[in-house]
This record gives C-alpha cells, structure tokens and sequence, in this order.
C-alpha cells in the first residue's frame, strides 16, 4: 500500500513537471498578438523599394537624431497632396510664433523652395532634408505675391487710331507700358492684353459716394490671374463731400498686398450732372481729406491723375510729395505740366490692342525696367523726376 502510494506520488509529480516545461516552450514559440499603442502592427511586410515620401523623411530624421525616430508633423503630407485651390483653406502655422526657438523667420527663400512636394522628385532621388520642415508646417506663399515677383515686362505691342508723333521724347522709348479700363472696355480678354504689352491696369472701382463701376471686380480679379500689376481709381465728384467718397473707395476695393496705390481722378467734367467748380482752395482741400483717409487704411500714397485744364486751374505747384499721372495726349508731359515731376503718363486715349473692342488709354511709366522693380519693391512709394 506504501509503495503503491509512493508510485502514484512519483508518478503525479512527473506529469506536473512535463506540464510545466511545454508551457514554456510555447510562450517562447508563439507571437504575441498584443500592440502598444504608440506602435502599429504593419498588416503585411513593408517593401523596400516602393517607400513613400513620408517613410524617406522618417528615415533620414531617425539617422539624424541618433537615438529615437521622429515623424514628420502631418501637415507636410496634406500640403504636399493639396490642390492649389485649397490654399485658402489651409490654416497657416499656428505652432510657430515669434518667441518660439523653433521659429523660422519669414522669408522668401523659405517660401519658394518648400512649395515644391516631395512625390514630384524622380524616383532616384532623396529628397532634401530641412530641419525647419520637420519642426513645423512649411509656410505657403500668399495669394498676392510680393512686388518683387512680378513677372517679365512684355515689350509694346500696341497700335494707336490716331498716332502722334512725340519725336525723341516718344513714350515708346520707355519700358513699361500699360492700361486703364473702366466698364466701357466691356468684356476684356485680359490674356490677350498682357501679350500686347500691358504690365499694369488701372481699373475703375468708384465715382461719388454711391456709385460702382458694374466691371470693376471682374476687371480686379481678372486682370490679376493674367498676370498684370493691378491698381483702382476713383473719380471724384465734386457735389459729394470727400468723407463721403473715401468711404465709398475703401468700401468696395480690397486691401490687397501687392496692388499699386489707388488713384484720385481729379478733373472738370462737363457731361457731370454736377456743374459745380469749387474754388482751388476748396479743391485742395478736399483732395486732402480724400487722399490722407485711403492713405492711412491702405498704407499707400494715393497717385493723382488730372488733365491740363485742371491741373491749370488748381494743381500748379500743390501736393508736391504727392506722385502724379498726367494725361498728354498730344505733346511730352514736360511741355504740357512744366516743372511738374510726374510718375505715369497717359499718351494716347486712342489705343487699339487684341483683347479689347474699341479704343483703349495707354500709359507709360516713367523709368526703366529696373526701376519699375524698385518702386514695385518699396511698396509703390517714389515720385518721379520731371524732364
């Protein structure tokens, strides 16, 4: 019975034991299905050819850290994905501020080289690392591109119904031509015009205190997508208060970065339904009014255009810090507005181009390709030397 008890014990022990050791076996042989949650279980093998944008960065920040992997912010993917006609509905770098260490500047160098996405680099090629990138969201260009980036000067091209002989002092020996329009141009094919040699467009936006030209934001917009430097003008009425008029401009065109300095339109208009001629210290005074208001919401010196009978009666030797755009349709600015610096000249209201029906003014700014640059740069503030 002893023994008989002994060998059961021994045998009881033995199975234990065999029990025991499979156990472990097992746990050493078989994976574990569990996940932390800040690494996931690739479903299958990741190959190493096809690797994606994002997989290269990833990479290239692990070897540059040495120690841990760090992923990219998601943004860079979006943007890199994005179609241009999201940029307005992505929101800007909203973790970079001015006190932060890992801020970058704002720069233009930044802007033009990281709106370039990765998925457009051959196949063969890494794509450049840039630290700044991986801290934060690449900045994008804005919609109104600084001054500086304005494109090539296309060379005149346009025709005139009745030309006028300007001997050496012909507007064509200036480079950079352009045009006004109002909503009598109608329907403008503003590409067309670019090619002609139009760099420029001063588009009429306002007249009085109530009135908006029917075109002026189609003209806006589409002479910006073709690639013209774009500016408004405004006519002013003299049987409004100056106040009144200021509002009305600043109500209806856009602050918009990039856009030369709007203009005041000062003239004796005999076909107004306002017959009224103030007296020349009135005019100047609300000139004034006018001009200081649009300076200080859009940060830019009004131009003034005139004509020689106003210019006669009133501006002779008034507003000389001022920048001028004269009309002279039949002799050089220098003999019609003696003295007189000026920045724009309108030589022709006669102009005949592709892109429009009927008759067109030209211009013509007054200085050369690099100085067009120059003023485009400091923001349209320069007054021209006169002849």
């Amino acid at each position: 019975m002893r023994i008989f008890g002994v060998v059961s014990f021994v045998l009881a022990s033995l199975c234990l034991a065999g029990c025991s050791s499979t156990s472990g076996v097992d746990a050493l042989q078989m994976p574990s299905n569990e996940t932390t949650s800040s690494v996931v279980r690739p479903s299958a093998p990741v190959s190493k050819v096809a690797r994606t944008a994002v997989t290269e960065r990833t990479v290239e920040t692990a070897s540059m850290s040495g120690a841990a992997r760090i992923k990219p912010p998601a943004p860079l993917l979006d943007e890199a994905n994005a179609s241009p006609g999201d940029e307005d509905a992505r929101p800007g770098d909203e973790n970079s501020r001015p006190g932060d260490e890992n801020s970058r500047p704002f720069g233009l160098a930044e802007e033009e080289t990281v709106n370039f996405p990765a998925s457009d680099l051959p196949d063969s090629a890494e794509p450049p690392v840039q630290e700044a990138a991986l801290v934060s969201p690449p900045k994008r260009l804005s919609r109104a591109a600084p001054a500086m980036l304005a494109g090539p000067v296309t060379r005149y091209a346009f025709r005139d119904a009745k030309p006028i002989n300007f001997g050496r002092a012909s507007p064509r020996h200036l480079a950079v031509h352009g045009v006004d329009v109002s909503r009598w141009q109608g329907n403008i094919n503003w590409q067309k015009l670019r090619a002609q040699g139009a760099n420029f467009a001063y588009i009429k936006a306002t007249d009085g205190g109530d009135h908006l030209d029917p075109m002026f934001m189609k003209n806006w917009r589409n002479a910006d997508a073709a690639g013209l430097k774009r500016g408004a003008y405004h006519f002013f009425y003299w049987c409004r208060t100056a106040g009144e008029q200021a509002d009305w401009f600043i109500r209806n065109v856009p602050k918009v970065d990039g856009a030369l300095p709007p203009v005041i339109d000062v003239e004796w208009n005999g076909d107004s339904s306002c017959r009224r001629k103030p007296s020349r210290d009135k005019v100047l005074e609300k000139m004034q009014v006018f001009m200081d208001k649009l300076e200080r919401h859009y940060g830019q010196r009004p131009i003034i255009y005139t004509s020689p009978d106003f210019y006669r009666d009133n501006l002779r030797g008034a507003f000389l810090d001022y920048p001028f755009w004269l009309r002279a349709v039949a002799a050089h600015p220098s003999k019609v507005y003696p003295g007189r610096r000026w920045l724009f000249w309108q030589y022709s209201g006669s102009g005949l181009s592709h892109g429009v029906s009927g008759r067109i003014d030209l211009n013509v700014f007054h200085g050369d390709e690099r100085q067009w640059r120059a003023w485009l740069g400091g923001g349209g503030q320069m007054v021209a030397d006169a002849d």
